[in-house]
């Protein structure tokens, strides 16, 4: 019997890019993807979940036979900061559901992605360590660190496998920002491709970890795959690939677009992206399940502006 994929949050930054990635690998019928909204132009098996309900999330994993979950409806940093009770609400209250519907319904893995927003002010700016003192200053780091211990909770009480990923920033060509404080990288790609100057909410010194989604999601299949005694975190594992400031992101993509400028005006992301580290050490995920990344911010550049011309190009035909 081949497992059965429910997503939540499929239509999401990360979660559209997953939802693809999972479709190919196990086939288009054993993958059920699910949203708040629907996406007209998705291929596959769709169907409308407030994962906020329990019952509805109960009758799709049974309807389904449903086996494994991946978690990935949230509300990311900088929309969280604007709606701090409705973010703690949703990003916990959905988890919490996952995790009792299934418990109760022998769901056999889940996925919960969680985030280096966990990290307060107080921990190592430099290669932050796995297990430093979680003490984070935005709510969105708040809901995740609680996450994490609720995921820890599951898997002790009960003997639940889920398994985490603390993502740095998300960084791809296929979807539109989602509201986090990394997203000013994305955004700077498209404003480069389109030849124009791009305004950037962070400074220009503001080194942060990032992550290109091919290496994303790839680090959350293979996670996923690793064998039960490979996972010896249960909170979530750092995952690094590169951190880099807006001005040497600006100076790589001037390697392509000589003419790229940019401007600097710093907003109330900026406090967010303060409280974040600069790198994280994932030594452990290095050493459980083999994870390393193939892009550094070069060939990411590359990777990044090849696939937007592609897709200006098409939209402009």
């Amino acid at each position: 019997m081949k497992d059965k994929i429910l997503i939540t949050g499929a239509n999401g930054q990360l979660g559209s890019v997953l939802t693809k990635s999972l479709q190919k690998k196990y086939g288009i019928e054993n993958v059920l993807a699910t949203d708040i909204k629907f996406n007209a132009a998705f291929e596959g098996n769709f169907e409308f979940l407030d994962a906020t309900d329990f019952n509805s999330i109960e009758y799709v994993i049974k309807e389904h036979d449903i086996t494994e979950i991946y978690h990935m409806a949230a509300i990311l940093s900088a929309n969280g900061e604007k709606h701090p009770l409705r973010t703690w609400d949703i990003n916990n209250k959905t988890f919490l559901n996952i995790l009792e519907a299934a418990r109760l319904n022998r769901v056999k893995k889940i996925f919960y992605p969680s985030s280096i927003a966990v990290y307060g002010t107080n921990a190592p700016k430099d290669l932050t360590p796995q297990d430093y003192f979680l003490k984070p200053t935005t709510v969105y780091g708040m809901s995740k660190a609680s996450g994490e211990h609720w995921a820890n909770y599951y898997f002790i009480r009960y003997g639940l496998d889920v398994r985490s990923l603390r993502y740095p920033g998300v960084i791809g060509h296929q979807t539109s920002p989602g509201g986090g404080t990394t997203d000013y990288a994305v955004d700077a790609y498209h404003y480069a491709v389109k030849n124009e100057n791009f305004t950037c909410f962070l400074n220009e010194t503001s080194s942060l970890p990032m992550i290109y989604m091919e290496d994303a999601i790839r680090a959350t299949i293979e996670l996923m795959e690793a064998p039960i005694e490979q996972i010896k975190t249960r909170t979530s594992y750092n995952i690094a690939s590169m951190s880099f400031s807006p001005k040497e992101l600006g100076q790589a993509i001037s390697q392509i677009f000589p003419k790229f400028k940019m401007i600097y005006k710093p907003d109330f992301r900026q406090n967010i992206a303060d409280s974040w580290p600069k790198s994280i050490d994932d030594n452990e995920a290095r050493t459980d399940w083999n994870w390393k990344p193939k892009f550094n911010l070069e060939t990411m550049t590359a990777d990044m502006i090849k696939h937007l011309k592609e897709k200006y190009k098409t939209e402009n035909a």
